[in-house]
Formats: C-alpha cells, structure tokens, sequence
C-alpha cells in the first residue's frame, strides 16, 4: 500500500453475516470490507490490527456468522498523512453520501511517485475533511491524469463500501468518449486480457496473463483518418480504452504511450478520452441515477476541426 493509502486506512466495525458461516475468514474480510485487498487484510489479521470479538485469529479460521469484526489500521507518520489543499473543484452532485466531480484533463487522482500533492485527493480532503475517516478519502475508481470526466467519491465508510460492490459487479455503468486514429469498425466487443507490460512496467498491454478485460464500443463519427467512437466499459482496468485501442491498431488520438497502429499524425496534447455518463445506484436511497457531463473546450474544438 503506497505512504498515502496506509495515512488514510480507516477504523471499522463490522459483523460477519449469518450467510458467510463457513466461509475463510479473510475471504470474509474482503466482502465485508470491500476497499481494501485480500493481502492488506490478511497482514493486517496477522499483525492484530483486526479482531474478532477482540481476539487475533488466523485468515483461514472459518467464521460461524454474528461475529464483531474492529479493524484498527496501524498508524503511520504524520508526514505520510495527504494534507487538504484547497483547488477549485467543478462538482456536478453532491449529498451526504456521494460527490460526482466533473474532472478537468491534468489533474491527477491521488498521490504518488512523482506526484506528492496537487492532487484530486488533497482538494476532496479541504472540501469535505471528513473523508479523512474513510478509506482512500472516499477514492472508488480513478481517470488517468490527461483524462477528463466523471467519478465518483463516497463520503462514508458504508457509501464506498456500496460503490465497490457495483464496480466489481459491474453494475456500475460509466461511458466513454474517444477520438481514435484511422477507421475501425463500426461497433464491437474487445475482449483482451490487460496486464502490465513486462517489457516496460509503467505500461499496461494485452497480455496472456493479464485480467479479463471487456470494452463494447460503436462509431458515432466518422472523419477518415480518425474517428468518435463511444465506450462502455464492463470492466476497469487501468488504461484500457487506451490499450484495447491500440491492440485493435486504432490507438487513440493524443496518446504517447498507447499509439502503435498510428498512421496519421493529429496534433493533440493529452490522449482524446472523456467520461461523459456515469450511472449507478444511490448508496443511501438505493434509487439508480445518471449524470452526463460534455467534453470539454479542447475535445470539442478537436471534434469540430476533424469535422471540416
């Protein structure tokens, strides 16, 4: 877990369902405690940082149901804690529960090599200061740096809790807009594994050994070197849009990274993706909602010059 993960690990209490008796107890911890990973919990279990009915048990002790879970993350050093900046933030919904935010291209998510502050993350945390007391400040899934859009926040402990759950059972619908170079075809499935590259790993590639990966896609416009194409992804891997374009040859416009299959140089300074609509289940009302938000000035100014 990277320094500014560990400063915002959470306390949490929690009973084990009556359903999950039998079940291993650290594969209960990861569905009672969605925001963390298996590896985390289980060092967690066996350091005594979490306890059931105030006692240390190993991950592989069956749970009988009814019990009272306390996880009480270690503490790290101050300097590892993320400080709240203030950054104007344009916030399309907000309530007791969630924050969709409409991100501007060239503001990174949350910290990390390279990258200690300035970040979405430090804004959330001088916005709302509570997030100090859940999890990753309420972070559920993220957009790359030079991607622009919509996501999600949750300003509690349940509310992420509920939002991991519809990211990983995919009913969480996000669509995607993407200026692509060539002329792929008008619609399909790119069903590919996505993994890290093992030749360079800062990169992500399709991969044998990669996570299944699913992007159904359909062309909106058509401008003969390039074109628009619209995205829904069923699952969230990092960088996929742009790697499943650059695996079908049709990389996406901007991007330096992703780009092989480029035969049309289009000037563009970040790689041409938003995230135009995300939908998903109210985690208080348990109502299903939407929001949309337009591409911003420099993808619609692409838009219309490909247009001419």
């Amino acid at each position: 877990m990277a320094d500014w993960d560990a400063g915002l690990a959470a306390p949490m209490n929690a009973r084990v369902p009556a359903s999950f008796g039998g079940m291993r107890l650290d594969h209960a911890l990861t569905r009672i405690f969605p925001q963390y990973s298996r590896n985390r919990l289980q060092a967690w279990l066996k350091s005594g940082h979490i306890t059931v009915n105030g006692k240390r048990l190993y991950p592989d002790h069956a749970v009988t149901g009814g019990e009272a879970i306390a996880v009480q993350p270690p503490r790290v050093p101050d300097a590892a804690v993320p400080q709240a900046q203030r950054m104007p933030l344009k916030i399309v919904f907000e309530d007791a529960a969630i924050i969709v935010i409409d991100k501007p291209a060239g503001l990174v998510v949350h910290p990390g090599a390279g990258q200690p502050d300035g970040t979405l993350l430090n804004a959330l945390l001088a916005h709302a200061p509570a997030l100090v007391n859940v999890p990753r400040a309420g972070i559920v899934h993220r957009l790359d740096k030079d991607t622009s859009g919509l996501l999600v926040v949750a300003k509690t402990v349940e509310a992420q809790a509920h939002l991991v759950k519809q990211l990983a059972d995919h009913s969480m619908r996000r669509v995607y807009l993407a200026v692509v170079q060539g002329d792929p075809p008008a619609s399909g499935v790119i069903d590919a594994p996505v993994g890290r590259d093992v030749r360079q790993r800062t990169r992500m590639a399709v991969t044998h050994g990669g996570k299944p990966s699913r992007t159904n896609y359909r062309v909106l416009e058509r401008y003969g070197h390039a074109a628009l194409v619209e995205c829904r992804l069923e699952t969230g891997r990092t960088h996929q849009i742009r790697v499943h374009f650059q695996h079908l040859r049709h990389p996406l416009v901007g991007d330096e990274t992703y780009r092989r299959g480029t035969r049309h140089g289009i000037a563009f300074p970040r790689q041409a993706l938003h995230a135009i609509e995300l939908s998903l289940v109210h985690p208080g009302t348990h109502k299903p909602m939407t929001w949309s938000a337009p591409p911003p000035r420099d993808m619609k100014r692409l838009i219309e010059d490909l247009r001419k």
